[in-house]
């Protein structure tokens, strides 16, 4: 459990009312979540973190739902619960359907079973993939 209290938006100060509002009217949604409650208890970690996801996280060379996907195979493996929750919902509202989910996590399995295995044997990168 947490021992951190989550900031809300009516006790907040107007430097991190600033980055919610942001939050709110980029995503549409009418609260933010948790997670940016708790980093708020950090003004200049909430304002880094939001404008750092907001730009990366935007449509670009890779669509919004490859880069949900994406952070959803990182989350695994870095055991963000937390992530994959978030992400997952994300990806679902930007197209993901159950089979793709199922098909993500089996090659986040089988890339952490073989990348265990390739460390362990201390297996030489080909010259061929140089």
């Amino acid at each position: 459990m947490s021992q951190q209290k989550p900031v809300e938006y009516v006790s907040a100060t107007p430097e991190v009312k600033a980055v919610f509002d942001d939050i709110k009217a980029t995503r549409g949604v009418p609260d933010v979540n948790n997670f940016w409650k708790y980093i708020a208890q950090h003004p200049p970690t909430l304002a880094r973190t939001w404008g750092s996801l907001k730009d990366i996280m935007a449509d670009g060379a890779l669509d919004p739902l490859v880069k949900e996907l994406i952070y959803i195979a990182v989350s695994v493996t870095n055991n963000c619960g937390y992530c994959v929750a978030s992400h997952t919902a994300g990806a679902r509202r930007a197209g993901m359907t159950d089979e793709m989910f199922g098909e993500l996590l089996a090659v986040v399995g089988m890339a952490n079973e073989t990348n265990r295995l390739a460390v362990g044997y201390r297996v030489p990168v080909d010259p061929a993939f140089e």
